[in-house]
């Protein structure tokens, strides 16, 4: 998911949210709702655990302070 889908996903999540809240919806409606947002929510989060990760590589540092070098995957 490139950071624009991201921001679409959040996005959608956001609509999904409201759209629940209203509860004027059917059920089997709010129910497809509902599972489409923790798909989102899911992937989202993958995306920010993975942005963690690459961040926490490029912060590390070694005992003696100097910053840490490897290659980070770029997906």
């Amino acid at each position: 998911m490139s950071s624009s889908s991201f921001e679409r996903a959040i996005q959608r999540l956001g609509e999904i949210v409201e759209s629940l809240e209203d509860g004027e919806q059917p059920l089997e409606e709010s129910i497809a709702l509902f599972e489409e947002g923790m798909a989102l929510a899911r992937s989202s989060q993958e995306i920010l655990d993975r942005a963690e990760r690459r961040i926490e590589e490029l912060l590390a540092v070694d005992s003696q302070g100097k910053p840490i070098v490897r290659e980070i995957d770029p997906d």
